[in-house]
């Protein structure tokens, strides 16, 4: 006998070691029919997806004529926020535009290109962005740069390199802001695959920034949790991973060919902060990949 899908699911993310949220629904608009919910309006930490509600909120800039994507910006890495991808790590300044600044921060998770973003943007240019869509449950309270910091005081440590060290030690009990959606950016997975909806409808930018989003989130590099859950030819997806010590998430659209897209969001946060953790990595595509096939079979449990 098939267990119940909720209960499978949740018996993906036990067999990790990890605790998880989901929230699955087709792309079609505000009346999605049947969906998936396992903890889907829960307030979870975004991590990087925080990045995907500030690209849109740099797209309506370029809507309005207020911010030209094509406009050049001067990037010294010596001054950027610092990470494992993007600008930080080149050793001589470079000029790139906006929609370069964009598309690094989202197809590798540019932490340098993101708070380049979100100063040009404002904080409340990406709430009034989440208010208009109707995202209540979502905040943007700082950018990579912020998590650092409070980082920094949660350690008690000096650089950012000790405090991710500290954070990855798992004899230590550590009480961190950036895991308390109370205290750093969050959202609920229902928030993030209504926002993919609008996004792929186009409901949120025009059909050319649509175009732009929806490419961006095609290219992304990282094929390790919600792809890995859909290894087959001519399927697409389109997602943004998101990543702090134990938090592991990623939001997506998976598309088969000549099917409804679905959305899908998944949180979670493991109980060890191993930098790497590929047995929850592969959580988040089998969670992700059971509540795509019952949407696209219509048979729910």
């Amino acid at each position: 006998m098939n267990l119940p899908t909720v209960q499978r699911i949740h018996d993906v993310f036990a067999d990790a070691g990890c605790t998880g949220r989901l929230h699955a629904r087709r792309v079609c608009g505000p009346d999605p029919g049947p969906e998936i919910c396992v903890g889907a309006d829960d307030l979870v930490v975004t991590a990087s997806v925080y990045k995907l509600p500030l690209l849109v909120a740099l797209c309506r800039r370029f809507d309005s004529g207020t911010l030209a994507p094509t406009t050049s910006v001067r990037v010294n890495p010596a001054d950027c926020t610092p990470g494992p991808t993007g600008v930080s790590l080149f050793r001589d300044p470079v000029v790139m535009s906006w929609r370069d600044l964009a598309l690094s921060m989202m197809t590798v998770s540019d932490n340098a290109a993101a708070d380049l973003i979100l100063g040009q943007v404002g904080l409340a240019g990406v709430d009034q962005a989440l208010t208009e869509l109707g995202l209540v449950h979502t905040r943007v309270v700082g950018g990579t740069a912020d998590v650092h910091r409070a980082l920094l005081v949660d350690a008690r440590a000096h650089t950012t390199a000790e405090a991710f060290a500290a954070l990855a030690d798992n004899d230590e009990a550590w009480t961190v802001s950036a895991y308390d959606p109370a205290y750093t950016s969050a959202t609920t997975p229902r928030d993030m695959t209504s926002l993919l909806d609008a996004i792929w409808t186009g409901r949120a930018v025009s059909p050319a920034q649509t175009e732009f989003i929806t490419e961006v989130m095609t290219a992304q590099v990282w094929p390790h949790r919600i792809r890995s859950g859909f290894p087959y030819t001519g399927v697409t997806v389109a997602g943004k991973t998101g990543t702090i010590g134990a938090i592991r998430n990623e939001v997506a659209v998976v598309s088969f060919p000549g099917e409804i897209p679905i959305a899908v969001a998944v949180f979670t946060q493991a109980a060890r902060a191993d930098p790497v953790l590929p047995v929850v990595d592969h959580a988040i595509g089998r969670a992700a990949q059971i509540a795509v096939t019952e949407l696209r079979s219509g048979r729910l449990d």
